[in-house]
């Protein structure tokens, strides 16, 4: 089997426990939604082909990338797709179980920090580094990593501000692996992901979903 690359290699142990605690919160839906009974089977069957999938994720700058923590997150769940996919169950089924798992993990955090990170990410600064960031992106440095340009917001605008991708590393690793049938799961989890820390997602198309960008728009939720 091919080597897991190194920088991932000392999250591993991390990443796999949150694996695991996500199959813990799936256990239910995967009984009851996809008619699956024997869930032990299932959750080695998903962390054999973690495995797989650690040694697939490419590279993409480590610590010095943001898009680095994306695939850290949620790369995982291509592993869930494809075993579920190959015990036939249906495609809606199998987002309907990623979503709600992916949102009860982000509930398990504490409000307090969750919103802390939310203020974080809308704040100037991170703005700023997004910009920076942003820029760089369009160097291509790392073939299969994520080519994005930040957005202002103008006079009308309902939104602080924004990045349209003009490519994807999920899309780009679902060409290269066969997973382009589960790939639109991994779009949906951006809106709980987003939403569990104060932020509203405003998104009309995606790459995924044939378009030439995906247009995120971030907005502060008024907190009560």
């Amino acid at each position: 089997m091919a080597e897991i690359h190194s920088f991932y290699e000392a999250h591993r142990g991390a990443m796999e426990a949150a694996m695991l605690q996500r199959l813990d919160i799936a256990e239910a839906m995967l009984r009851d939604r996809a008619q699956l009974s024997d869930v032990d089977r299932i959750r080695r069957e998903v962390m054999d082909e973690y495995e797989i999938v650690l040694t697939q994720m490419p590279y993409v700058g480590g610590a010095a990338s943001r898009m680095s923590d994306f695939f850290m997150r949620l790369m995982g769940f291509m592993a869930i797709g494809r075993v579920l996919r190959r015990h036939r169950v249906a495609l809606p089924v199998i987002g309907d179980i990623e979503r709600e798992s992916y949102k009860a993990q982000l509930l398990t955090v504490p409000e307090a920090e969750r919103l802390a990170s939310g203020r974080q990410f809308m704040s100037r600064e991170n703005q700023a580094l997004l910009r920076e960031q942003a820029v760089k992106s369009h160097a291509e440095e790392y073939p299969e990593d994520f080519v994005y340009d930040f957005v202002e917001s103008g006079p009308g605008d309902s939104f602080d501000f924004g990045i349209d991708y003009k490519a994807c590393g999920f899309c780009k690793f679902a060409a290269r692996h066969g997973d382009k049938e589960i790939l639109p799961h991994i779009c949906g989890l951006d809106f709980e992901a987003y939403a569990t820390r104060g932020i509203r997602l405003e998104r009309t198309q995606t790459l995924a979903g044939g378009a030439s960008r995906c247009n995120f728009r971030f907005s502060r939720v008024e907190q009560e």
